[in-house]
């Protein structure tokens, strides 16, 4: 590539103590399909910060499209629906895979990216004509947000208590967990989700790892034969270390899966702060590793000359929307070129 990459946090391959640790274990013989000491190792790991009080199981994926189908279809029965904003990774980013299994997704409008007991509540009472209509029983939310928002513990307090009070579950993607933990504005602990939802996964892919996503079943309910549905939908891999491997670092004494968040926020930071300095608005507040400036057309046309990154949408009186998401590996003299530029290109505008 000739531009630096800004377009995603999996752009680079992995962290290198990971791929040490695939190395030095490559010839070590293991049992498939994540019985392997690797993975119990891992599984291990995150239990440990799971709470004291943690019932579930753990499962480990190649994708978070994989996390999502294998978790939401298999807590779900055919006639069952699932209520999700409208920016919902599930909704607007993965081809329609959830529909594709059966079961229609109920869409609310966000606020600053997030669900609201609101908008869960209204998704009740419209949808509540049954037989003829599918009924609402999963909700779906992503920390964080598509917008890179989070969820303070008081907010997934309501929506749990809301969602046990109306029958429904509780499912949480976390693509960006990671960043959302490490986040300036986050209260939450792996320990409080895992006492809250009734599933979540734990994002590997966007932490430096190759790739994996670590399913957290945490309603017992849910775990009877929910490692059949993960061989029904193709996601039990026959080489299961590969991923229990990654998380056992990630998880592991150095603390990667924090460490590297942290550093992606940093860097989103860096750069959110000096393109306010600039005189560039936000469309959205910068909590996590996504960074959404509002700037005007020529600018953005000259960025790209050196910069890949997403323009994200029309803003209106010549300016758009673009997305900035910084990773584990992001040169901070990169984010400092990028702030240059964007000062060449403005005064030019």
């Amino acid at each position: 590539m000739t531009t630096f990459s800004f377009l995603d946090d999996y752009s680079e391959g992995a962290h290198p103590e990971i791929l040490r640790a695939l190395t030095d274990s490559n010839l070590v013989q293991q049992a498939p399909y994540g019985d392997d000491a690797y993975s119990a190792q891992a599984k291990a790991q995150i239990r440990s910060r799971l709470g004291e009080g943690f019932d579930g199981a753990i499962h480990f994926v190649a994708s978070g499209t994989m996390a999502n189908i294998v978790s939401i279809s298999s807590c779900l029965r055919p006639h069952e629906a699932v209520i999700a904003v409208s920016s919902g990774h599930i909704v607007v980013r993965e081809a329609g895979a959830i529909e594709a299994t059966g079961h229609k997704l109920i869409v609310v409008p966000a606020v600053d990216g997030k669900i609201t007991p609101q908008a869960i509540e209204e998704a009740l009472a419209s949808n509540a004509h049954f037989p003829h209509m599918a009924r609402p029983r999963l909700i779906y939310l992503s920390n964080a947000t598509e917008t890179g928002t989070i969820y303070t513990l008081a907010e997934l307090q309501e929506i749990s208590a809301l969602a046990r009070q109306r029958g429904l579950l509780l499912f949480l993607d976390g693509a960006r967990l990671g960043a959302a933990l490490a986040s300036h504005k986050n209260d939450t602990s792996l320990a409080d989700i895992a006492a809250l939802a009734d599933i979540f996964w734990i994002g590997g892919t966007k932490v430096g790892a190759l790739l994996g996503e670590a399913i957290v079943v945490c309603n017992p309910a849910l775990k009877e034969d929910f490692a059949i549905h993960l061989k029904q939908r193709g996601g039990m891999l026959a080489k299961g270390r590969l991923l229990g491997i990654q998380f056992q670092e990630l998880f592991g004494a150095a603390s990667l899966f924090t460490s590297m968040a942290q550093h992606a926020n940093a860097m989103a930071a860096k750069l959110a702060s000096g393109i306010t300095s600039a005189g560039h608005a936000l469309a959205a507040d910068t909590e996590t590793n996504q960074v959404f400036p509002i700037l005007p057309d020529p600018v953005i046309a000259a960025l790209q000359k050196d910069f890949a990154f997403y323009v994200w949408g029309r803003a209106g009186d010549g300016h758009s929307v673009i997305r900035l998401v910084t990773s584990w590996a992001t040169d901070e003299s990169q984010v400092d070129l990028f702030l240059s530029r964007l000062a060449i290109a403005g005064s030019g505008a």
